[in-house]
């Protein structure tokens, strides 16, 4: 018969039946030792009891919340162990114990590449619990450090997949700074896909450090800082433009006063300046006419 590939859950004997058992059992020898010492048989049988009990005594064990104990006999496994309280098992049976709380892994940040290349610095922090002890136990050697070397190799896949940001690569539609919940929800199906052997279930995955590396951070800042000067002059210049139309239009709406092209020109050159200037506008009074 194929030797079962996955849990299987066992309720053994309740331990307190056999505590009793034990103390009356402990209790015939001591009386016996005491009070018929005489008796050549009756000291070799309680001795024998004596010794039964201790032996039977390895069998208590204890489970405790969110604990479980994996049962092996000469290399078989026989069961998990995952109702809490006092229980006597076989004594030679082999017990693994495997926590089922949940534990965080707040990975340090690692240097990888991007989609594009770039040397960056990504680190996570990951919420996850044993959930087939079977697999934790015998499908992998350390199933703690499992997780660990399988949550490196998925950061490094991700990050593989997107680049940091879109500026060298304008149709990306997800990127690892903007991606935000889509890019944590790759994240934990690649570690559940990843884990999944170890009988690991994932509750939670997200990036929580994103950073460029430290050779190329201080580029890419005013490569950052460029662009949103430029994006600041561009919005600046479109509302510029649309101010001297406006004030053009209503100049002459109202006839206010009337511009040959030569002044239009000087005074679309003059609003631009003082509107697109990154610094305060200095006026100069002109005392004389219009054309001085």
């Amino acid at each position: 018969m194929e030797p079962t590939k996955h849990e299987k859950t066992t309720t053994p004997m309740s331990g307190y039946i056999m505590a009793g058992v034990l103390i009356l059992m402990t209790a015939f020898s001591i009386y016996n030792f005491a009070n018929n010492s005489h008796i050549l048989w009756l000291m070799i049988v309680s001795a024998l009891v004596l010794l039964l009990a201790l032996i039977l005594s390895f069998g208590l064990m204890v489970v405790n919340p969110n604990e479980s104990s994996v049962l092996v006999l000469f290399g078989e496994y026989k069961g998990t162990v995952k109702s809490n309280g006092l229980f006597w098992v076989n004594p030679l049976y082999k017990r693994i114990k495997i926590s089922l709380r949940a534990r965080n892994l707040n990975s340090d940040p690692i240097k990888v590449n991007d989609k594009i290349g770039n040397p960056i610095m990504i680190g996570i922090v990951l919420v996850w619990k044993a959930q087939d002890t079977f697999k934790a136990a015998f499908e992998v050697d350390d199933y703690v450090h499992y997780v660990e070397i399988q949550s490196e190799a998925a950061i490094r896949k991700l990050a593989g997949h997107y680049p940091y940001d879109n500026f060298d690569d304008e149709g990306a539609e997800l990127t690892l700074r903007a991606g935000g919940e889509e890019v944590n929800r790759v994240l934990e199906e690649e570690l559940s896909e990843r884990l999944e052997r170890a009988g690991i279930e994932v509750l939670e995955a997200r990036i929580s450090y994103l950073a460029y590396s430290s050779e190329i951070a201080g580029a890419m800042l005013r490569r950052q800082q460029a662009t949103a000067i430029i994006a600041a002059r561009i919005k600046i210049v479109e509302g510029a433009v649309s101010m001297v139309e406006m004030a053009l239009e209503q100049l002459s709406d109202k006839k206010l006063i009337e511009f040959d092209e030569d002044k239009k020109a000087a005074m679309v050159s003059n609003l631009m300046v003082v509107l697109c200037s990154d610094k305060d506008a200095s006026p100069i009074i002109n005392a004389g006419t219009l054309n001085h």
